[in-house]
């Protein structure tokens, strides 16, 4: 017997990010839209805990007990008193190390089908509550659609959306780490007062509207500063989407791969394209949303 879990990206299309906390995090205002890029976790039973990955950039996937589908699996064996005793198969399609919630896409995937494999009849509360420990991004993957996440971006209120929106994403030849990211956004505003963030209602009523012109006009990611004061190369990437008819450009999430909102699907295959013969990314892929979140197959 198993179980296999669909789990998509995400894109921010807002991220808002406060000063650090006490703690270290820092608050945000992160409106996410989960895209149809997906991992899929399948869950068997075994003698031990194992992971193993297959697909793009597999080679970079942890398969040790830091991997965050295997600390799914921990966190609710532990709370079950089960021993996890599974294989986890992480089928790999979202870029690693790229800003778009790979890694917390395993996790949910994980959580929500070992869930299924054991019976544990966990609540959906207790699930993202669980998903919550794990990462600030987790719970999102769990939900999907689109949802405003506060506090360190785990605390979520769905969002209307009242249409699809078409992406292209560009691909960077390297990762950047989302800690180093947040440190260079400290350094870079340090000394500065930086007012709490919030969502911005002019892109909240894009989104309900469906109005892709209206939410290209509303994007926003205050990391994007300090990804691109790492990775300056990404500010090619973003020109040539913009040049090839892209409504908006901007860094996804922590970065580095490079996001831009058209107005239809023919349009996202001109700039996959463009971008692709530029030479200023790895490879691109296009993908709409909202989609759903984690989603037994």
């Amino acid at each position: 017997m198993s179980v296999t879990v669909r789990v998509p990206a995400k894109v921010n299309v807002q991220l808002g990010v406060g000063a650090a906390r006490p703690d270290g995090f820092h608050d945000l205002a992160n409106v996410f839209l989960a895209v149809g890029l997906y991992d899929e976790v399948t869950v068997t039973p075994a003698d031990e805990l194992r992971v193993t990955c297959a697909g793009p950039d597999a080679a970079s996937v942890p398969l040790d007990r830091t991997n965050l589908a295997a600390r799914a699996a921990l966190a609710l064996a532990e709370r079950r008193g089960i021993e996890p005793a599974v294989h986890l198969h992480i089928a790999k399609d979202i870029p690693v190390a790229g800003g778009m919630a790979g890694g917390s896409a395993d996790g949910a995937g994980a959580l929500v089908a070992c869930d299924a494999l054991w019976g544990t009849g966990a609540t959906r509360a207790e699930l993202l509550d669980i998903c919550a420990e794990l990462g600030s991004d987790v719970p999102f993957s769990l939900v999907g659609g689109a949802a405003l996440g506060t506090g360190r971006g785990e605390k979520l209120a769905p969002l209307e959306v009242g249409g699809t929106f078409h992406w292209v994403f560009a691909m960077a030849e390297r990762g950047l780490s989302t800690p180093a990211v947040f440190h260079e956004f400290d350094r870079l505003t340090e000394g500065r007062e930086i007012p709490a963030p919030e969502a911005d209602p002019a892109l909240l009523a894009a989104l309900s509207k469906g109005d892709p012109e209206a939410l290209a006009a509303a994007l926003t990611n205050d990391l994007q500063p300090a990804a691109l004061s790492l990775y300056p190369e990404l500010a090619a990437t973003l020109t040539t989407g913009h040049q090839a008819g892209a409504l908006a450009a901007l860094v996804s999430g922590s970065g580095p791969t490079t996001a831009f909102l058209v107005p239809d699907a023919p349009t996202a295959t001109r700039v996959a394209a463009a971008l692709q013969d530029s030479g200023t990314c790895r490879t691109t892929r296009t993908a709409a949303g909202p989609v759903p979140g984690a989603t037994v197959l």
